[in-house]
């Protein structure tokens, strides 16, 4: 019942060994397994010696993992006990617990087991679906139909959370003026819980037990009570069961609700009004946006809202009006949707994108929030995704690094020095471990295909062709994620003629392995499907070019696992972050990929393949053709030539060598040990000491900051840059010191609750000041007619033209960003 085994390779063996046929029927779930195992069977287990020294070696390992003292919190005594909540629409944990579509809910999974390894007081909270995510069914011409199957709960690894009485715990929610009671499951995950909800309540309608149905099904209507249910029904059940977070995590904007309900809780218990408890709330929640598109995030028209939340919204003594413009994509205008993502971005402090790039574009993409400041200081920082390593490793490369690394790259991941080690792995024995897994991918392929012409009722001779689709030597490139249209698939196979001479090469092989589910509404991503399977069943390819069906974690493992060459082509920069190349790379795999998401900030020529240079062009037609054609190039003349150069000794030590710095690179750098740390310490930490001091008194600093900024932003109007004066009279050289001096205007504002500060650096060909430097201009004084001056003195830095201007922001020692307002006045 505890999920440590999913990531612990001598549990997961331990299970297998059981019945390996019951394991894999049952989808790795140990629950149904051991439910269907026959008596005779169990006989025969508990006489075994060996088998019960097995189970006493793993049990001891559990009981040392639960054990161990290993904790990254460092909070004073003053500030409380702390605890996060990580609260997420979908969790990708096992593929036995299946409420998971993709990218999003696997990092939501490693995220989890991470806190666990790393001691981190933290508890998940999401939704526990009766029919997940759909099961990729695809009919003979390639065509995708989703189905979904039910999912028995005293099956599968999680629990009721009881009371007292023994009667599982349940909150309540009003959706639209009905009661929903919402059941709550507790699933452990090493020493980490995941809270999961449950609409599926007796008391509950029959159409309101369908919220928790589906993920990511339904329409609008759905998805809003989805998401009600997991922010507001979330939080209640927290405080149901016991601790009270102290730091509040929204991952995607699905569960930016919650904030509405701590508000109100706020409120309540604390007798604050909304303009205090927002201060609260801002205080300790933390906000990771995942979309760089505009379609994909959460927008709800204003009468549907009005509809769903009229009963929060009086509650919070709020209009729908206020809500809607908390939620506005726009500071100046309202567009009559709520917007899930300009939510949580209003209602939080601390907020990041998931890589380097993303976090720019999320600036660009989110500044109409915050109009007046510029795009690179508006308050939205990043960090950049990583994986849980030992899940997603090999159990063939984990005996190496085991062997030559230590166990520092479990116990340590982000430690550089761990992994240049794996310079010390032999090539004969990293090349056969690769290759050993090149064939367990061939023959896991080879056993869904069979599985596939089965359900469609192919014929013997079709079945018997298996065994020839795919080698265990060629050169194996994986393509796998989710079918949307600008994952740009079929760029590989743009050009079918030069794919045949390219995979059918006679002497240096290579094949493709693609897999992945589009959105049921996304038709689109359907016949892009339905064209590779097409292109798969033609003859010259049926050996070298598989679609695999019903893409989960568990063929996500064996891919990253065994292939060569991890290849993604999405349209810069649409890509937020991705996390399967990472995976690959930790198991020796290079990748190929435009330099957008994670591989944009990761990407050296001794470590894999940028596909193009990074620069955009605007004719869709144009831009795929270029990089459909890097692509062929790069295979033909760097990658497929590098993996069968054999040296005398018959090793490809060119590629081997690249494998390693590619590991020595990636591993430590891209993994959620360092993902969680950089939360913790940039966000976490800061969240609950700040929010605690603000509670602080009968929470005197909400309340002191709450009035601040109401006052500081009704007269921020009255603010007025009489002048800016210089004494430059001609070119400065390089280190010249000249002075700027401005007189400023505060009216009803207090001197002491603005700050003047210089705005300078080289103009651009538009005029605009870019790369600036910020300097704070100190206060020389007040004239007789209550004219503020300041001055600064700067120092001139490169050549070239530059720029400056004057802008007056507020300032107030609560305030964690001076940008946070949106309030600037400039000159």
């Amino acid at each position: 019942m505890n999920l440590w085994w999913s990531w612990n390779p001598s549990a997961r063996a331990l299970f297998q060994s059981v019945d390996p046929v019951l394991w894999a029927e049952t989808e790795h779930n140990p629950v149904m397994m051991l439910g269907l195992l026959g008596a005779e069977r169990i006989s025969e287990l508990a006489s075994n010696d060996s088998f019960l020294a097995n189970v006493d070696r793993v049990i001891r390992e559990f009981d040392s993992y639960m054990e161990a003292e290993r904790s990254l919190v460092d909070v004073s005594p003053d500030s409380g006990a702390f605890l996060a909540a990580y609260f997420s629409l979908e969790f990708g944990l096992t593929e036995s617990l299946p409420i998971y579509s993709g990218g999003l809910g696997v990092l939501a999974g490693d995220l989890l087991k991470t806190a666990s390894d790393l001691g981190l007081p933290l508890v998940g909270v999401g939704l526990l679906y009766s029919e997940g995510y759909f099961r990729q069914r695809l009919d003979s011409d390639g065509r995708q139909a989703e189905v979904f199957l039910k999912s028995d709960f005293y099956q599968m690894p999680v629990q009721p959370v009881l009371d007292e009485d023994g009667i599982q715990q349940t909150v309540r929610v009003d959706i639209g003026g009905e009661d929903v009671h919402v059941k709550i499951w507790s699933c452990e995950v090493g020493r980490v819980r995941l809270i999961l909800l449950d609409t599926h309540a007796q008391e509950n309608s029959e159409m309101t037990r369908e919220i928790t149905a589906r993920l990511y099904g339904g329409d609008l209507d759905t998805r809003i009570k989805q998401e009600i249910v997991l922010g507001i029904a979330g939080v209640r059940a927290l405080e149901r069961i016991g601790p009270s977070p102290t730091v509040f995590h929204i991952n995607e904007g699905h569960a930016a609700f919650l904030t509405l309900e701590r508000l109100r809780m706020l409120m309540v218990t604390r007798k604050l009004s909304f303009a205090e408890a927002r201060e609260v709330v801002m205080s300790g929640t933390v906000f990771t946006t995942h979309t760089p598109v505009p379609a994909g995030h959460d927008r709800f028209e204003r009468k549907l809202v009005d509809k769903s939340l009229s009963v929060q919204v009086e509650q919070l003594g709020i209009s729908i009006k206020d809500l809607m413009q908390l939620g506005a994509q726009d500071s100046d205008n309202d567009s009559g949707q709520l917007d899930m993502t300009a939510l949580a971005l209003r209602l939080s402090d601390y907020r990041s994108g998931v890589s380097k790039l993303h976090g720019r574009m999320s600036r660009q993409m989110w500044r109409t929030l915050w109009p007046n400041v510029p795009a690179d200081e508006v308050s939205i920082d990043h960090v950049t995704n990583g994986v849980h390593i030992r899940s997603w490793v090999s159990s063939d490369i984990a005996d190496l690094y085991d062997r030559y690394l230590g166990s520092g790259w479990i116990t340590n991941p982000s430690d550089p020095a761990v992994w240049e080690r794996v310079s010390e792995i032999p090539t004969v024995e990293l090349s056969e471990a690769r290759s050993r897994k090149r064939a367990h991918l061939v023959a896991f392929v080879r056993d869904r295909v069979t599985g596939h012409l089965k359900s469609l009722g192919a014929s013997e001779v079709a079945l018997d062709g298996v065994d020839r689709i795919l080698s265990p030597d060629a050169l194996t490139i994986g393509f796998a994620r989710r079918f949307a249209s600008y994952k740009r698939a079929e760029l590989i196979v743009s050009d079918p003629d030069r794919l045949d001479r390219l995979l059918n090469d006679s002497e240096r092989p290579v094949q493709i392995i693609f897999a992945g589910k589009a959105h049921p509404r996304d038709d689109a991503g359907k016949s892009l499907i339905q064209r590779i399977y097409r292109l798969s069943r033609e003859p010259r390819f049926q050996r070298r070019l598989v679609f695999l069906e019903n893409y989960d974690l568990d063929a996500a493992r064996c891919l990253v696992q065994g292939v060569d060459l991890w290849l993604n082509t999405p349209l810069r920069p649409q890509e937020a972050s991705g996390t399967s190349g990472m995976k690959a790379a930790a198991n020796g795999a290079l990748n190929v990929s435009i330099l957008d998401g994670w591989w944009d900030e990761a990407y050296s020529p001794e470590i894999g393949w940028a596909i193009g240079n990074g620069s955009e062009i605007d004719d869709p037609e144009q831009r795929d053709s270029r990089d459909a054609s890097a692509i062929y190039d790069l295979l033909e003349n760097s990658i497929v030539p590098l993996f069968y150069d054999a040296s005398a000794d018959g090793g490809r030590h060119g590629w081997i060598e690249r494998m390693r710095e590619s590991i020595a690179a990636v591993a430590p750098r891209f993994n959620t040990n360092r993902m969680l740390t950089e939360y913790y310490e940039r966000f976490y930490l800061p969240a609950h000491t700040r929010s605690a001091d603000l509670l602080k008194d009968d929470a005197a600093r909400a309340r002191g900051l709450a009035w601040w900024k109401g006052h500081v932003s009704h007269y921020w109007k009255e603010i007025r840059i009489r002048s800016v004066e210089t004494a430059i009279t001609a070119e400065l050289s390089e280190g010249d010191v000249f002075e700027i001096r401005a007189l400023v205007e505060t009216g009803t504002i207090s001197s002491q609750d603005v700050v003047a500060q210089v705005y300078e650096g080289l103009v651009d060909a538009l005029g605009e000041i870019i790369d600036p430097q910020i300097v704070d201009m100190e206060r020389r004084g007040i004239g007789g007619d209550g004219v503020l001056e300041f001055v600064a003195e700067l120092r001139s830095r490169g050549s070239g033209r530059h720029g400056y201007t004057v802008r007056i922001v507020p300032c107030h020692s609560d305030l964690p960003n001076p940008m946070a307002m949106g309030l600037v006045r400039w000159a």
